[in-house]
Formats: C-alpha cells, structure tokens, sequence
C-alpha cells in the first residue's frame, strides 16, 4: 500500500493540486515542511517533533495548542535554532526566502532578535537578573544596529512605553526583580519588538499572570501586530488565548498536528477527538451553553465563576521515544476501533471544507454528528452523556457502516 504521509510528512499537509511555485503559498512569510525534532536521551531517540508542516502570512497569527509534552515549545525553538546541540533537526523552515536550517551559527545570530524575535516562557529567568532592565534593550538594539549607546538609550525607553510600562525612563534603571510578573512580560515584549521583528514567536506569554494582566498583554500583542505588520506565532495551552487573538489554530498531539484551520473553524466545528477533549477539559461558565462563537466556547484558564467538574481526557499522553502504532490518540480515544491501532492517518482535508485539516480516521460526516452529540450531552444530563459512545454505536461504526476511506497502513 502506498504511504499516507509521502509528500507530506506526519503530521504535515500534501501541498493542493495545481499550487507549485508562484502560487499564492509563495507569499508566505514562515513555511514549515516536514520538521522533525529528535532528541537522544538514555531511553532512547525521543521524538519531540514528528512531521510537521505549516505556513504563516505576514500580519497573521497563528496559534499551537495542545497538551504540555506535546512538542509546541521544541517545534518553536526549532525556528530559532535554539533547540540543545545534541538535537537532531530536519525538514525545512523557510523563513522570508530564506532556509533557516541551512544557516550556521552566524547568519542564524544575525537573524535572531532582529526580523526573528522570541518572547520566552518564563521573563524571570529569561531576564539577565544581574543587569539592569535598560542595559538589557540597549544591548539587544546594538547588536543588531549601529547606533550610539545614547541613541539605544533613547529607543529603550520608547520601547518601554511603547508597552505601557509607566515611567518608562525611571525603569530603564531597575533590575528585573525589582518590576511586576506583567512588567517582566512587557519588557520582554520589548526586547522582542526592539529592532521591529518580521515574525514573533510568543511561547505562553500570559503564563502565570493574573486575568487583568492578560487581557492587557493580549490587547497590546494586537495593537503592536496592527502597527507593526508582524506576524505572531503562538505557543499556548489556553484555547481562551487562542479565540481571542489568533487567526488560525494548529491542535498538537505527541508531536504531530492533529487538526488545524481557523480559529472559528476549529473551536466552533472541530473535527478531531483529541481537539473535542481539549474543549470539554475547559472550565464552563454558568449559563454559558454550546456558545455562538470560538471565545463563548472557550474561556480562558483565569476566568472565575466555572461551575461542574472538569472532564480530564483519558489516559496518559503518547509516549514520544515509543509511540503507539496506528493513530497515537488511539489509546485515548472513545471512539477507537480495531484498525485505528495499526492504520496509521493521515492530516487531511474535510470534504466540504479543504481549508480544514484534521488526521483521524473516523469518516468526516461521522465526526460531525459524533461533535453534535457530544455538544448536546455537553450541556445535557449525565444519562445523556453516559450513551453518547454505546456498544450499539461501536457495533454499528464497526460493521457495515466502518468508514470506507481509512488511509493506508503505515508503521506508526
């Protein structure tokens, strides 16, 4: 049988019919194809990053989402080149017309901090904690630009208000304990527009800080990405983040894309069981029902007033060093048959929408009326819920009714 993932990669997208070079793809800032990231460990190549592909347009954002574990920061430090040395990277990052994997060490330096920018996870420790906050900009300016330390000096403190940290000047002379988790951030958000960046890549950058804190961080990423024209690469575990400022969304699951699209199309009518259970391991809202919209759907993390248990998704995440065979969800999913543990599925577009890809291999009409009823025993009794998956219906989906299009065998 012939392999799902050639002219794709796992987890990646076979480029449509009749889209070659000159097409609109052409026009894309970032295009990643294929990327792989294996890292040696005692027990074995763990791999982090299995086939990835994407692309993301200048003044778009792009949100990855899934669970820790699931490869979004190592697929992001990948573009950076920051990944540990011992890392093995392949694939291709294309990167302005430019193939970052082919860059050394040098042309990779030169390129970071300038039209390529990162805002980390953590500002504490990404913060040098024995320099002062404007030593810190001045630094990131001059290393890209040739401009006297008073000039840096001058852009600095415009950077600092740029992000609305009050008394911009005075804080230039603080050191990074000395300011707020929102401040923290905001710097670092200043350091990564320091030299105005092609493309951000922002990993978690509402993490750990309170609601209010965030809405202004999210607020000021799209006011700077309007200015500014840049595009943004999300890394986050909050759909709430993802429905407020991202234009498309990527669901991440033990190293692949599982499903990707529109941020309206993937939280409104997602398409892959991995992706409903995200959406359900959300805190609901009283009073907030099956919702008209991605943000109704998704609360952030922060937002107070949830009532009811959470609804965890089962089991343990896929290991990376030995992954399942077939579908990697498979152990996991509810709604798994037999051939879904050595057929291996591909990322694919839905029939009736080719701008959404999902890589599961219950038919698609299946998955729509499978989300349906799982919305309705969403907002629905527990009797409702408890028949959602019955033995009547794996019978049947198992029978005569088995989806006929499953792809084609691999060795997952």
């Amino acid at each position: 049988m012939s392999d799902p993932n050639s002219d794709r990669g796992r987890g990646g997208v076979a480029a449509p019919e009749g889209q070659l070079d000159g097409d609109p793809r052409a026009s894309a800032l970032l295009r990643v194809e294929d990327l792989r990231v294996q890292l040696p460990t005692e027990d074995g190549l763990l791999g982090a990053v299995d086939g990835i592909s994407y692309e993301l347009h200048a003044g778009r954002t792009l949100g990855i989402v899934g669970e820790s574990g699931s490869g979004k920061t190592v697929s992001a430090l990948a573009l950076m080149g920051l990944n540990p040395k011992h890392a093995r990277v392949s694939g291709r990052i294309d990167f302005d017309g430019r193939e970052l994997l082919a860059l050394d060490s040098q042309q990779l330096r030169a390129l970071r901090g300038d039209e390529l920018a990162m805002i980390f996870q953590d500002p504490l420790s990404s913060l040098h904690p024995l320099h002062r906050v404007g030593w810190q900009l001045v630094e990131a300016i001059r290393a890209h630009r040739d401009v006297a330390k008073a000039a840096a000096r001058e852009r600095a403190a415009e950077l600092l208000d740029l992000v609305g940290i009050p008394d911009a000047r005075a804080r230039l002379h603080a050191y990074p304990h000395e300011l707020s988790g929102g401040q923290r951030q905001r710097v670092m958000i200043a350091m990564a527009l320091a030299n105005e960046p092609k493309l951000l890549i922002a990993d978690e950058p509402t993490t750990a800080l309170d609601v209010t804190v965030q809405a202004q961080i999210l607020a000021l990423l799209a006011r700077l990405q309007r200015e500014l024209g840049m595009a943004i690469l999300l890394v986050t575990h909050d759909l709430g983040v993802v429905a407020e400022i991202a234009d498309e969304v990527a669901v991440m699951y033990a190293g692949r894309i599982v499903e990707r699209g529109s941020t309206e199309q993937v939280l409104t009518a997602p398409s892959h069981p991995y992706t409903w259970g995200l959406l359900r391991s959300i805190p609901r809202l009283e009073g907030g029902a099956a919702g008209h919209g991605p943000a109704s759907r998704a609360p952030r993390d922060s937002d107070r007033g949830a009532v009811g248990e959470l609804e965890p998704i089962a089991g343990r995440p896929a290991s990376l060093i030995s992954p399942p065979s077939g579908c990697r969800f498979h152990p996991r999913c509810p709604y798994a048959l037999p051939d879904h543990a050595r057929i291996d599925p591909a990322l694919a577009p839905l029939p009736d929408d080719p701008a959404h890809l999902a890589a599961c291999l219950l038919a698609p009409e299946e998955r729509t009326r499978l989300w349906s009823k799982e919305e309705r025993a969403r907002l629905g009794s527990d009797e409702e819920r408890a028949h959602l998956w019955s033995d009547e219906e794996r019978t049947r989906l198992g029978s005569d009714e088995e989806p006929a299009r499953l792809g084609d065998e691999t060795h997952g």
